[in-house]
């Protein structure tokens, strides 16, 4: 039977959206969810990796790519960038009572101008001033995006918080939450432990907070985000797997990555853009464990995510959290999957 965006919807009460940080990263909840639950803390991390496992993560920095402005008429706009396009140029949605032509200008932030170029898709290409590189304007005159869920603007607090430790190439407008939970206390606990680390870049674009618009799944065209691998992390995966350790992707963006750089077979390092929908029934050839945080019904997070672990267990799981108080979504706790025997997927 064909599957749809209705087996992947559930219940969750409002007040379990995670609207901010708690005080400590490694202070949320961990569920691991196999076989059986188990309800422990971030900070027990370790007791569900193995030495000689290594973990890969994703260094992406979400841009200040909120900003506020007026077209030539006066009209307000908003807009937010998807990904830039190079040093000069960005897709972006841009909210107006008027959807703005091509060659109309935007006054942004006050300060300088952008040209619509056209659309593409749902989102419009705009060009930034020439004199300046565009993440160096976003950083002086954008605001950090939270995403729509949460009820407030973003403050002083969040940027560090929306951020992880281990940020350092500017490129996405969402962060990959999986890694908000990980201090540089716990990245020292694991590397104690034996746990190797392993690196790669994936762009998170606005993309990821669009709902599925149709029924039936195999219509759905997921947003392309832009990834790279090193050779390095290619290597550590080969001697991981020389060892008999698993590869834990740290969020469904690392995991994405990896599996999209080796749909052809071989993991391969480099650049690319992927567009990868994992269903259940997907074939996994890099990943082994997942750390990830909760995902929104209907959503390809939550899709990804019981294609990996199972649907059963992921619906068991779910309806675990919601019944014990977990915080959901990006701000939220977080779970240890590992990934199922594919048998058991295919026939659930």
């Amino acid at each position: 039977m064909a599957l749809t965006v209705d087996d992947f919807d559930y219940t969750l009460p409002g007040h379990l959206i995670a609207q901010a940080p708690l005080a400590e990263r490694n202070a949320s909840r961990l569920l691991g969810a196999g076989r059986t639950l188990a309800d422990r803390h971030f900070a027990d991390l370790a007791e569900f990796v193995r030495p000689d496992d290594l973990l890969v993560f994703n260094d992406t920095r979400v841009l200040h790519a909120r900003l506020f402005g007026v077209k030539e008429s006066g009209g307000a706009v908003e807009v937010l960038l998807e990904r830039p396009l190079g040093p000069h140029e960005a897709l972006a949605q841009v909210r107006a009572s008027r959807s703005p032509g091509a060659g109309t200008v935007l006054r942004l932030a006050g300060a300088f101008d952008v040209t619509v170029q056209g659309r593409v898709g749902e989102f419009f290409r705009l060009r930034f001033p020439q004199d300046e590189n565009l993440v160096d304007l976003l950083e002086r005159h954008g605001k950090l995006p939270l995403p729509p869920y949460i009820q407030r603007e973003a403050v002083e607090t969040d940027e560090s918080r929306y951020q992880t430790v281990y940020a350092r190439t500017p490129g996405s407008v969402a962060a990959p939450t999986a890694g908000l939970h990980f201090d540089e206390k716990m990245l020292e606990t694991l590397d104690r432990h034996g746990a190797k680390r392993a690196w790669l870049t994936l762009h998170v674009g606005a993309g990821t907070f669009q709902p599925v618009r149709v029924h039936d799944l195999a219509e759905h065209r997921m947003h392309r985000e832009r990834y790279v691998i090193p050779p390095a992390t290619v290597e550590a995966i080969a001697a991981t797997r020389e060892k008999g350790g698993r590869v834990i992707a740290v969020g469904t963006t690392s995991l994405r990555t990896l599996e999209a750089a080796a749909c052809h077979g071989e993991l391969v390092a480099g650049e690319g853009e992927t567009e990868l929908f994992i269903l259940p029934g997907f074939r996994f050839r890099v990943v082994d464990a997942l750390i990830t945080n909760f995902h929104l019904p209907r959503s390809t997070l939550l899709m990804l995510v019981s294609a990996f672990a199972g649907m059963e267990t992921i619906r068991r799981a779910y309806a675990h959290a919601i019944e014990r108080g977990y915080r959901f979504f990006s701000y939220g706790d977080a779970m240890f999957l590992t990934r199922c025997d594919r048998m058991v997927c295919d026939a659930v």
